[in-house]
């Protein structure tokens, strides 16, 4: 049965125990920051930060407040990084979550491309060569495939996070926004139950999704399904052609050097 992770933005508390425990889950490298304004940090996505919280201000009936977002892969139903992969090292796994197998990867950057949220990141490996690798959250995958939860949720002080069967995640997400609702921030609302095919992140909202960051209606890009069904298949035929091609010139070609070779008969 499909699980997903259950994100409550309205009680987070912005205190990044989730980005800690991701690192200190993968033993990701610390990164490098400068002061520039913000309590963010990192400002970005990278190949050693697979989440992070993003800070938001928001003002609504004259009052400001805090918005936090636990940022990362969605795990989208309807996945364009899986489905313009050529090696198969992005797959949608059964739990519900996009698996990412990195000795696979040949650091195309396709996925980087087609995802609508803008999230895998590509790690340069060798600066020489450039070769690189697609990095990104896979839920800890090690960790759900064996009845675990994520690091992030494990950690998490104020209860803003939790993981099990996705239905039961939406039930739980649904019952809150009516509380919330209830409560005055009329707002409040569901983001990833329906969103490209259902999100492995449902979030409760208790603002417009833009004021969190987050497209009001992401769309699965066009140019993937021209990319699967037209331009990758004709780049297998392509090849194969090819390779037909070149088979059949050194075939002629050495056909044509044995017609030119002198046939040497014996003295007699």
């Amino acid at each position: 049965m499909a699980k997903a992770m259950f994100i409550d933005t309205s009680i987070c508390i912005g205190c990044k125990g989730c980005q800690v425990a991701c690192k200190e889950w993968w033993n990701l490298a610390p990164t490098k920051t400068t002061q520039v304004g913000t309590y963010e940090n990192p400002l970005d996505l990278n190949a050693d930060n697979y989440t992070r919280i993003r800070f938001n201000e928001y003002e609504a009936s004259g009052k400001v407040r805090w918005l936090f977002l636990k940022w990362g892969c969605l795990q989208c139903t309807n996945a364009a990084c899986v489905d313009v992969c050529p090696t198969a090292a992005l797959k949608k796994n059964e739990i519900g979550f996009v698996s990412l197998e990195r000795d696979l990867c040949n650091g195309c950057g396709y996925c980087s491309q087609a995802c609508p949220f803008n999230i895998p990141r590509m790690e340069t490996i060798n600066e020489f060569t450039g070769e690189a690798k697609a990095t990104k959250c896979t839920f800890c995958q090690d960790r759900v495939t064996n009845d675990l939860t994520p690091a992030c949720v494990k950690t998490c002080p104020s209860a803003a996070l939790g993981f099990t069967d996705r239905d039961k995640v939406l039930a739980t997400a649904k019952t809150r926004v009516e509380n919330l609702k209830q409560l005055g921030y009329t707002e409040a609302r569901v983001y990833g139950e329906t969103e490209l095919g259902g999100l492995g992140r449902v979030y409760v909202l208790t603002a417009p999704a833009s004021a969190y960051g987050l497209p009001e209606k992401p769309e699965y890009p066009a140019l993937t399904n021209l990319w699967q069904n037209i331009v990758q298949p004709f780049g297998y035929v392509a090849a194969g052609l090819t390779a037909a091609g070149l088979a059949l010139n050194w075939f002629a070609t050495r056909r044509a050097q044995l017609g030119n070779v002198e046939t040497i008969k014996p003295e007699k």
